[in-house]
C-alpha cells in the first residue's frame, strides 16, 4: 500500500447476488491539531503525511503567516498529531479570526479563516504565463498515473503544481483544500516560485480553492471537475484562468482565455 497511507480492511464485495468477504485498502483519517504561539487554533483532518508543509501551507493560505522571517519555529508530532507554530508577534485569535471563520464546502467541513469577499481586494495575478490545449492534457495525464492511492482506495483528491512540461510537486489527501495547501507550504519551504506555473487539481473548483491558488500567485488553475459560479467571478476579478471538466482530449475554458495558445 502506498505509504502507510492506507489500511487494509474487510469488506462484504456483491456483484449482482454473490457475495464475497475481501481485504480492500482504505484511506487513513487522522486529526491533526494545530497550536500557534501557544493558543490552539483549529484541527485538520489530514491523511497524516506531509503535516510540516499542510499546516505551513494552510497558515500562509489563511494569512497567518507572509514570510520566513515570521516563522519562529514549527515542531509537529506525527504519531500524536499535534503541530505547535511559533510565529512572531502577539496574535489576538479569537477576537480577530473566529469572526471570520467560515464552514467550507471542502471534504470534511473544513474551517477557514478568510471572508471569501476580502479576497476581492487581492493583487491580481498578471503573470504571462500560457499554455496550449496538448500541455494541459499531458499534464492532466501525469497526474493521473501519480494518483497511486486513489487507485488504491478512491479516497483522495491530488493536486500538483508543474511547468507546461512536467509535473514538479505532486500531493494528495482526503481533503482537496490539505491537498492544495501542501503543495504551497512545500513551495514556501523549498522557495520554488510559483508566478510561472499551472496548479493541477482533481477536485471541484469552489470558490475557496479560487481563493488559495490566486493568493499563491499562480495564473492557471486546471481540474477534471466543474467550478462554482462564485468561483468563477472571483477568478475574473484576480485575473486566474480556469480550465475544468479536463478529459481525455477536452476541456473547458471558463476564465482568463488569453492564457489558451494554439
Amino acid at each position: 500500500m502506498t505509504d502507510d497511507k492506507a489500511v487494509l480492511r474487510e469488506v462484504l464485495s456483491i456483484q449482482g447476488v454473490n457475495a464475497k468477504a475481501l481485504e480492500r485498502p482504505v484511506v487513513r483519517e487522522v486529526p491533526l491539531t494545530v497550536s500557534l504561539n501557544g493558543k490552539e487554533l483549529i484541527t485538520l483532518l489530514t491523511t497524516g503525511d506531509a503535516n510540516r508543509e499542510l499546516v505551513i501551507g494552510f497558515l500562509l493560505s489563511e494569512g497567518f503567516l507572509s514570510n520566513k522571517e515570521n516563522l519562529k519555529g514549527i515542531r509537529v508530532d506525527d504519531e500524536a498529531g499535534i503541530a505547535d507554530v511559533e510565529l512572531t508577534g502577539e496574535l489576538d485569535l479569537t477576537e480577530k479570526l473566529w469572526g471570520k471563520r467560515a464552514i467550507t464546502s471542502g471534504c470534511g467541513k473544513g474551517a477557514t479563516f478568510y471572508h471569501v469577499l476580502d479576497s476581492i481586494q487581492a493583487r491580481p495575478v498578471t503573470s504571462e504565463l500560457t499554455i496550449t490545449p496538448a500541455q494541459v492534457y499531458a499534464l492532466m495525464s501525469e497526474l493521473n498515473r501519480l494518483s497511486e492511492l486513489y487507485k488504491e482506495t478512491g479516497g483522495v483528491h491530488n493536486s500538483a503544481l508543474a511547468d507546461r512540461e512536467r509535473i514538479l510537486v505532486f500531493r494528495d489527501d482526503i481533503g482537496r483544500h490539505n491537498a492544495v495547501d501542501k503543495l504551497r507550504g512545500t513551495c514556501f519551504l523549498m522557495d520554488i516560485p510559483l508566478g510561472d506555473k499551472v496548479l493541477i487539481t482533481t477536485g471541484r473548483m469552489s470558490s475557496e480553492i479560487v481563493v488559495k491558488v490566486a493568493k499563491m500567485g499562480v495564473p492557471i488553475l486546471v481540474s477534471r471537475s466543474a467550478p462554482t459560479s462564485l468561483a468563477l467571478d472571483l477568478a475574473d476579478r484576480s485575473g486566474l484562468t480556469l480550465i475544468g471538466y479536463v478529459r481525455g482530449e477536452k476541456m473547458t475554458v471558463y476564465t482568463g482565455k488569453q492564457r489558451i495558445t494554439y
